[in-house]
């Protein structure tokens, strides 16, 4: 063994034997974070508030639309007055300019329609991000409560996935590829988060029911 190898070799060594005193320490847990979502009491809260907003907003719009209707019709009407030879020219120059008007008005109430529309869409999507932004910091401070008390160093996602881009079209592939769940801390952080829901409010069990005691 020449030199190079005898230097070599023993700090391989130390890597090896500091790393695996490291692994050994870390403790890992896992948490089912979309399922914790779901049985989290201030989620379906959000859910029902945005479901509202969202309502009152397309109460506004279905108003819109058929006040253009209604916009129609009068025009249809005016055109019709327009074209009544029974009246002079000059009335019917009237009318003809009134339908004009009319007209302008209802590309601009179709523009507005246009717009409301599209701040539906934009309005409500940062209602969600936000109150999801929200929801997450109060989630990530449970799990970091669970993950201290029983002492891990790491909380993992046991439902996430990792994107894997190929030729034929990318796919999604489990970024947990095993796990015995006997370190699994998502019981225990639903229960935490639900512990302060209003009485009037259903607390989601952190597993489904046995159907067998349904009878």
């Amino acid at each position: 063994m020449n030199t190079f190898l005898k230097k070599l070799v023993p700090g391989v060594l130390l890597i090896s034997v500091l790393s695996g005193s490291a692994f050994a320490q870390t403790k890992v847990a896992t948490v089912n974070l979309p399922k914790v979502f779901d049985k989290y009491w201030k989620t379906e809260q959000a859910a029902a508030l945005l479901k509202g907003r969202a309502g009152e907003m397309q109460k506004s719009l279905d108003e819109m639309v058929d006040g253009l209707k209604k916009g129609r019709a009068e025009y249809q009407k005016l055109v019709e007055d327009a074209n009544n030879q029974a009246v002079s020219a000059e009335e019917r120059d009237k009318r003809k300019a009134a339908a004009e008007d009319k007209l302008r008005d209802l590309k601009a109430t179709e523009d507005s329609i246009t717009q409301f529309d599209r701040q539906i869409s934009v309005t409500i999507g940062e209602q969600k991000a936000r109150m999801r932004k929200n929801l997450l910091e109060e989630i990530k401070l449970a799990i970091a409560s669970k993950a201290k008390a029983g002492g891990y160093s790491v909380v993992v996602d046991s439902a996430a996935q990792t994107y894997s881009p190929d030729p034929s079209g990318p796919y999604y592939t489990p970024a947990v590829l095993y796990s015995d769940d006997q370190n699994d801390l998502t019981g225990a952080v639903v229960s935490q988060l639900n512990a302060g829901a209003p009485l009037d409010i259903a607390k989601p069990d952190a597993k489904p029911a046995d159907p067998k005691l349904k009878k």
